[in-house]
């Protein structure tokens, strides 16, 4: 995927240098450099703008479940969905040199990361801190002289910050790993190969009609095509209007798909095909659950 890319095109991400996000940017596009953002938000207008070439956008956790942000997010932007990522995560409990896991009172982290880790948090009788990434915590840590303070954040972080690892697996589960998405500002629609598996990413809102959902995926059914994820959100302050994304197993140039796209457009609204990408190897492992 990095090769299509210009030498000099950067990819955005939300978070501090050491970040997750940073992680997968250097495992999917290595010879490129990265653009640190303060939000999602942020990192997604950067590609909009042309300021880089693609945001690296984490969008679910096996273990904390969806980033419920990014999905209200990326039907208001005018981005497609041109790859996706899945990054194993090995949470580090780390601290400044000389610290000592029973010195700890506190530990910061992102949201995500103290809920991946709550049962250790506990264990460890720890007062829990939410900051906007893990990478930002362990820069935290790293300039702060308090003895109690720890964070939970990458091995990378860790490296970056000079801090010292206290736990290398401080997750709660095994095998904890993060779906990126990666966002482009065009649209790059693979060529089709029989041997290849593919994505196809969706957004709809549904009529108000009796059973219109249901009407909606039947297509999906009668034309033997595999919906691998549907998610749905409420849109803006109503309380009766839903937006759906869903993930199916398929490329938009092979028929059946084309046939329950075109059964889905009788019973939706503002249908936007958000990209077609080569799936992860990852999903055949099946280790990744919705």
């Amino acid at each position: 995927m990095s090769h299509s890319l210009p030498a000099d095109a950067a990819i955005a991400f939300q978070g501090h240098r050491g970040a997750y996000s940073h992680l997968a940017c250097q495992k999917v596009f290595p010879d490129h450099a990265v653009q640190p953002c303060t939000s999602f938000i942020d990192a997604m207008r950067a590609v909009e703008n042309g300021m880089a070439a693609r945001a690296m956008i984490p969008l679910e956790n096996s273990t904390a479940g969806r980033v419920e942000e990014i999905y209200r997010l990326i039907p208001e932007l005018k981005l497609h969905l041109v790859g996706e990522h899945f990054e194993p995560v090995d949470h580090c409990l780390m601290a400044r040199p000389g610290t000592r896991i029973d010195d700890l009172k506190t530990v910061a982290s992102h949201p995500q990361a103290l809920a991946q880790c709550a049962r250790h948090i506990e264990s460890l009788g720890l007062n829990a801190e939410a900051m906007l990434d893990t990478a930002g915590a362990a820069l935290a840590v790293s300039e702060g002289t308090d003895p109690t303070r720890g964070a939970i954040a990458s091995r990378l972080a860790a490296e970056l910050y000079g801090l010292e690892i206290l736990d290398d697996q401080f997750q709660d589960v095994k095998g904890n790993t993060t779906r990126f998405i990666i966002l482009s500002g065009t649209e790059i629609l693979p060529e089709f190969r029989a041997d290849q598996a593919y994505i196809t990413s969706i957004v709809f809102r549904v009529r108000n009609i009796p059973a219109a959902l249901y009407k909606a995926l039947g297509g999906f059914a009668t034309n033997g095509v595999n919906m691998v994820k549907l998610e749905s959100y409420i849109l803006g302050s109503s309380l009766s209007a839903s937006q759906f994304h869903v993930d199916i197993e398929g490329h938009v140039d092979q028929r059946p798909l084309q046939l329950a796209l075109e059964e889905l457009q009788f019973f939706a609204e503002d249908l936007r095909i958000l990209g077609t990408y080569e799936a992860h190897p990852f999903r055949a492992s099946r280790q990744f659950r919705d």
